[in-house]
């Protein structure tokens, strides 16, 4: 473990991407903890104060909104549900389309052929429109988003852990392990699963990236969760209207999806170089 942090932080781009990371999840435990002002209590006399670097007398970092609620505050909260969204979303997915990969790669008749059916169903229908769909039925909850975007996106795994396990059950310890008589599931989870795992984390790490700008799509089109918490995209959807002359009331959010998304984003790319074999022989 200690080798690979040590090789993980030669690249100075994952080493900011880690940063930005740990930051964004260090506001997400311990929001409520560090944040100066509730991020729902309402101020009328202190509604669009800029932010204290221009000029502002006020006491708010970053400035409040057209409710005079503390931005700085509303933000650190907003990491909490986006990380939690984030994480949690993925979970769903990868466990969903794992179980799908396995199945599909090494059954590769009947089950296998259904289940790729399904994934190609999927993969057909726009996955906004299906989102905003299913969102508008079931209706805008923190716990509906999760649900939501956890399974909508579990293709990406299955096609993945499917294509590795069509080369994989070919292979002399599958087919010895199959003739010795183990169990399909024996299989699955002590043969293929830890051969696929590297490609999961991959797939993960530049996922969460992904649902977090799908939560804050949906909170910005109000379909995601409930305005009375604050998220990200909500903040941007209220501050829209008054971004000629309170610009930092929906740029401020913009620009913290855009730090953690990049972030996300470093940190996927430089787990992918060191776990994928063929990039790790080229860095070699």
């Amino acid at each position: 473990m200690i080798q690979f942090f040590k090789r993980f932080t030669t690249s100075s781009l994952a080493t900011i991407g880690l940063i930005v990371v740990l930051v964004m999840v260090f506001a997400a435990i311990f929001g409520p903890l560090i944040v100066p002002f509730d991020p729902n209590a309402q101020d009328i006399m202190q509604r669009l104060k800029p932010p204290m670097w221009q000029g502002s007398e006020g006491i708010h970092l970053l400035g409040t909104d057209a409710l005079g609620r503390d931005i700085f505050s509303r933000v650190v909260i907003g990491a909490r549900v986006s990380i939690l969204v984030g994480v949690s979303a993925v979970v769903i997915s990868s466990i969903v389309g794992v179980a799908f990969g396995l199945i599909a790669g090494y059954e590769d008749k009947y089950a296998g052929r259904v289940l790729m059916m399904l994934t190609d169903i999927q993969l057909a229908i726009p996955f906004m429109v299906l989102a905003l769909a299913v969102a508008a039925v079931v209706g805008a909850s923190l716990w509906n988003i999760i649900a939501i975007l956890g399974l909508t996106n579990w293709v990406q795994y299955s096609r993945v852990v499917r294509a590795e396990c069509l080369v994989l059950r070919e292979r002399e310890f599958i087919q010895a392990a199959h003739m010795m008589g183990i169990s399909t599931l024996h299989i699955l989870t002590r043969h293929l699963l830890p051969n696929v795992l590297s490609s999961v984390i991959v797939i993960s790490s530049l996922l969460v990236a992904k649902m977090i700008i799908f939560e804050s799509s949906l909170s910005f089109l109000g379909l995601g969760v409930p305005p009375i918490t604050p998220t990200w995209g909500t903040m941007i959807a209220e501050g829209r209207n008054y971004i000629g002359n309170a610009w930092w009331v929906a740029t401020i959010p913009g620009i913290a999806i855009f730090v953690t998304v990049v972030g996300v984003n470093l940190v996927g790319d430089r787990l992918r170089d060191l776990l994928d074999p063929r990039l790790r022989q080229v860095e070699s």
